[in-house]
């Protein structure tokens, strides 16, 4: 047998063996079909809480303390500092000196305005006597007038500033800080100390416009500007407690609600008053809880607030939401009335209670009384399986 001839026939036993293996494979691959893949008995979901009654009329802000009266003081003339008495921490009252400037060139200043002045006031007076005779001409007669006005200001004002050498304290308080030293130059309306009236505290709050946007209108015809704010303050109470003393509340008193959203929070700043604890010591600066009662002010139809992915469309395009029967761990729909928006969240107006587990994701591919499961950390809601075909598959 040729060389040829040899290495074809072995190129043709190769394929018959391949053949064989190939045929062998589909044979079993048709005998053993695969297993279906077993649909969920249950679909995962991510459930929300819809907020009770109470938990849209009660609610909880951080707030941060501040001295009721407040001031850094300054002296409007520049000098330099003779005597700085006070220290960070001590009481003063009402008009104590806080400091003094050197007075001696505004002393100078002064006798050199009073001197001027008197010759004014001899020379208009003179001016006087002499306009009626006709001896001096009207014109010099204003120029005195004038004269002695000008120099009369200038004392005035000498006087003033050598006033103003010596800082006394507005109102009873403590030093929080100095900002100088002693024999230091100072310059006008450079802070020298800081002093705060403790006895009375303000209680801040950054109130979100949710809750606002929650807070029902008074038309402006049926009370003044100043009336309304007096019945929305007689509306709201608070209660202020502190981490350190959380058995322990102090009622809270309105005393300012900004009209005005901060540009960068977008929230409203709301002031509280609160005189100094008796049981123990707050200090501008710290920290609290705030819990306010909204119950005279809410929007009496405004039920909650509900994650705009949990209301879904029913085939009447009614709005609904699934709610879970805890029980069996299925869901039903219910039919609900929706008011605002307000970003990823909506106004639910009736249908819901509160206390009501709703489904917040997942809720497009439910259909009422499917079981469903606790969506956990992380999980996506899974599709049914028809939803996963196209429309050509379909």
């Amino acid at each position: 047998m040729s060389r040829t001839a040899k290495i074809v026939n072995r190129c043709l036993v190769s394929f018959v063996r391949l053949s064989t293996v190939i045929g062998v494979v589909c044979v079993g691959a048709c005998s053993e079909p695969p297993e279906p893949v077993a649909k969920p008995d249950s679909r995962p979901v991510k459930l929300f809480t819809v907020d009770a009654g109470v938990g849209n009329e009660i609610r909880r802000f951080p707030a941060t303390i501040q001295a009721s009266k407040r001031a850094e003081l300054s002296f409007r003339v520049p000098g330099q500092l003779a005597e700085l008495p006070v220290r960070e921490g001590d009481m003063v009252d009402k008009g104590q000196v806080i400091a003094r400037l050197d007075p001696t060139d505004f002393e100078i200043t002064l006798e050199d305005r009073k001197a001027a002045f008197e010759n004014a006031e001899r020379n208009f007076a003179r001016a006087e006597e002499l306009i009626g005779s006709g001896s001096i001409s009207q014109l010099d007669y204003d120029r005195m007038e004038a004269e002695f006005r000008s120099t009369r200001a200038a004392l005035s004002q000498a006087q003033t500033n050598l006033d103003y050498t010596t800082l006394r304290a507005p109102f009873r308080g403590r030093i929080a800080r100095r900002y100088v030293d002693n024999f230091e130059e100072v310059i006008g309306k450079q802070k020298v100390v800081y002093l705060q009236d403790t006895d009375e505290l303000d209680v801040i709050i950054a109130m979100p416009e949710s809750v606002v946007r929650s807070v029902q209108a008074t038309p402006e015809d049926e009370l003044s500007v100043a009336a309304a704010e007096e019945s929305a303050a007689a509306a709201v109470r608070a209660m202020a407690s502190f981490d350190d003393h959380p058995d322990t509340s102090f009622a809270l008193t309105v005393k300012e609600i900004a009209t005005q959203a901060d540009t960068d929070t977008q929230t409203f700043r709301v002031a509280f008053s609160m005189p100094q604890p008796e049981e123990f010591t707050v200090l501008p600066g710290m920290t609290a809880q705030v819990e306010v009662d909204f119950a005279g002010l809410m929007v009496k139809d405004s039920v909650t607030w509900v994650p705009a992915r949990a209301v879904q469309a029913d085939a009447s395009l009614s709005a609904r939401v699934f709610v879970l029967d805890e029980a069996d761990m299925v869901v039903r729909g219910r039919a609900v009335t929706t008011g605002r928006m307000s970003g990823s969240m909506i106004e639910v107006l009736s249908g819901l209670q509160g206390g009501e587990e709703i489904v917040a994701v997942g809720a497009e591919y439910l259909s009422d009384g499917m079981k469903v499961t606790r969506l956990a950390t992380g999980e996506q809601a899974m599709p049914r399986e028809e939803e996963k075909l196209g429309p050509s598959d379909a």
